[in-house]
């Protein structure tokens, strides 16, 4: 992540006569694809501020991420976003604090910051939403440079500091973090991901010498900070349990992170991007990790080096089982797209169709998305540079950059959005999250953008078909069904979604697995395996509707186990 030399844009240029760039244009040639922005229109007026100053931290460049979640569990969506605010002992002004947006149902969001209680904090980067304490709300863990911060959801529309109580103010430069099922036994657990070791005291000179061009520095200046696995005592309380379950990192410089079933065995693994180093792949077994990135395949790219993964998301794309991933990387490295082929992952980016076009680009959040309800997952990219004074190196290149929406064509192949579908204007957009936000059948999108006030993507796409959502309520297993398997069958086709909440890059979005399902007028079978081993199958009582299933209560299929 530094100053990119003149000979990256001949080589931009050169693979982009080579392979040309992809096309732009609608999946089927109909044009329905088309997002709005509407932030302001919602109310929702959040402006990151990332502090920025002539010393340039590091922390005043990589943004911050957003969470789309229900707060008070009235099946409305609400927002959250992580702030910054000045470094070094800098003062403009009155302190920045994250900030908190109640969905009123009504179609507006009010601003509730300061009667939940939320206040300044350290200088913010991600958040992870579970219900660690499983009463039936959603908590949140805000990820700093500087102590990371525990909030207790009390029911009521406020939060409560419970940072020390539980254990989890880890100090150093984190960036995201998840929470999920480690060992199986119902209690989420917590993976914090950290960066490197830059600091105000320890803040180094980058840029161009001679002309004294001063730019953010790279992470190979600087040390990696260890990841930290915190064991959730089912009593409120966390134990750091890192070596004890294998999983110690002292290498990666890790921005974006993922839970998913990565060999279908049950068991959560996680999966770490890491920016300058080689990302992570944890295997999980029985609540054992070991680090398989190499041997995976996700590791390096094609070419075997090391990029600078920034965000990161799974889901199974092609159809086939099983969960791919998706890395954002720096401009002239390509973002990858890794098919899991079972039992490694292949690099499918340039085939399919999104890797040329992000040349030219910093992707940071990134999220599968099925834009029209067609049946197939469409993939949104959050782009924006990392240096401020770019031109002053490369004049090919921009600070802002347009977000990019790559729609699935069917059979493993990608085509770009063209601008008329919401994305032309340049920005600097860093974490981003997905969840129906108005309640119409239609995802939307919600992206955190660096020194930049906050956008709402309304999806206004004209819908390819019908859809399902599906919201978990684990027994055994976790509260909120972290780490649960939905499997739909309609219309002949067979999709298979995941219940996470944190993707992307320092975000997370709304949990429920949403199913678009395409020319299907019905449901023909809901199965779901629960991270506790019990597989049952429900009744969705109909379509365009979001069902609640709850562990215990549906019927076991044929021959399965008790």
């Amino acid at each position: 992540m530094g100053p990119t030399a003149l000979s990256g844009a001949l080589l931009l240029a050169f693979v982009l006569a080579a392979v040309g760039a992809a096309p732009s244009g609608p999946a089927d040639g109909t044009g329905v694809v088309r997002f709005e922005e509407s932030a302001a229109r919602l109310g929702v007026r959040f402006r990151h501020d990332n502090g920025r100053s002539e010393e340039k931290y590091m922390m005043e460049t990589m943004g911050a991420g957003t969470a789309v979640f229900d707060l008070e569990g009235d099946g409305d969506l609400d927002l959250f976003f992580v702030n910054g605010g000045p470094l070094g002992g800098a003062s403009r002004g009155p302190a920045a604090s994250d900030a908190l947006y109640r969905n009123t149902g009504q179609g507006r969001f009010e601003d509730i910051t300061a009667r939940a209680g939320l206040r300044e904090s350290a200088y913010g980067m991600g958040v992870a939403v579970g219900d660690y304490d499983k009463d039936g709300d959603a908590d949140l863990y805000v990820v700093n440079y500087g102590p990371n911060v525990l909030w207790r959801n009390n029911g009521d529309g406020t939060l409560t500091d419970v940072t020390a109580a539980a254990g989890v103010g880890d100090p150093g430069w984190g960036s995201s973090a998840v929470f999920f099922d480690a060992e199986g036994d119902g209690d989420l657990d917590l993976f914090v991901v950290n960066y490197c070791d830059a600091s105000v005291t320890n803040n180094k000179w980058c840029g161009r010498p001679g002309r004294e061009w001063r730019a953010y520095c790279t992470p190979k200046v600087y040390g990696a900070v260890p990841d930290v696995f915190y064991r959730n005592d089912g009593q409120g309380r966390f134990q750091e349990a890192s070596a004890a379950v294998g999983l110690v990192d002292r290498e990666g410089k890790g921005l974006g992170v993922v839970a998913f079933d990565a060999d279908n065995d049950g068991d959560t693994d996680l999966a770490v991007a890491n920016d300058s180093t080689p990302n992570q792949l944890w295997r999980n077994a029985g609540g054992r990790f070991t680090e398989i990135g190499l041997l995976s395949g996700i590791a390096y790219s094609e070419d075997g080096r090391a990029q600078a993964g920034m965000g990161i998301d799974a889901a199974d794309y092609d159809g086939d089982g099983r969960a791919d991933l998706v890395i954002t990387n720096l401009d002239y490295e390509t973002n990858s797209l890794l098919r899991n082929a079972g039992p490694a992952f292949v690099h499918a980016g340039y085939p399919a169709g999104i890797a040329a076009p992000s040349l030219g680009m910093v992707g940071f959040g990134v999220n599968w998305i099925d834009v029209e309800n067609d049946g197939d997952l469409d993939l949104f990219v959050a782009n924006g540079h990392i240096i401020d004074n770019i031109r002053m190196y490369n004049d090919t290149l921009t600070y802002a950059q347009p977000n990019q929406m790559f729609v699935n064509q069917g059979g493993g192949t990608f085509v770009q959005a063209p601008p008329a579908a919401g994305f032309a204007a340049p920005n600097v957009a860093r974490g981003s999250a997905t969840g129906d936000l108005d309640g119409d059948g239609r995802l939307d999108l919600v992206v955190s953008r660096n020194g930049e006030p906050a956008a709402i993507y309304l999806n206004r796409s004209v819908p390819a078909g019908h859809w399902l959502r599906v919201r978990t309520h684990g027994t055994a297993s976790p509260r909120d069904g972290y780490g649960a398997r939905v499997t739909l069958r309609a219309g002949g086709r067979t999709w298979s979604r995941e219940v996470r909440a944190t993707t992307s890059y320092q975000s997370c979005s709304a949990p429920e697995p949403h199913f678009g399902l395409g020319a299907a007028g019905s449901v023909e079978s809901l199965t779901v395996r629960w991270p506790s081993g019990r597989e049952e199958i429900f009744d969705p009582g109909g379509i365009d509707r979001v069902v609640t299933v709850v562990e215990g209560q549906g019927r076991r299929p044929a021959g399965a186990k008790p």
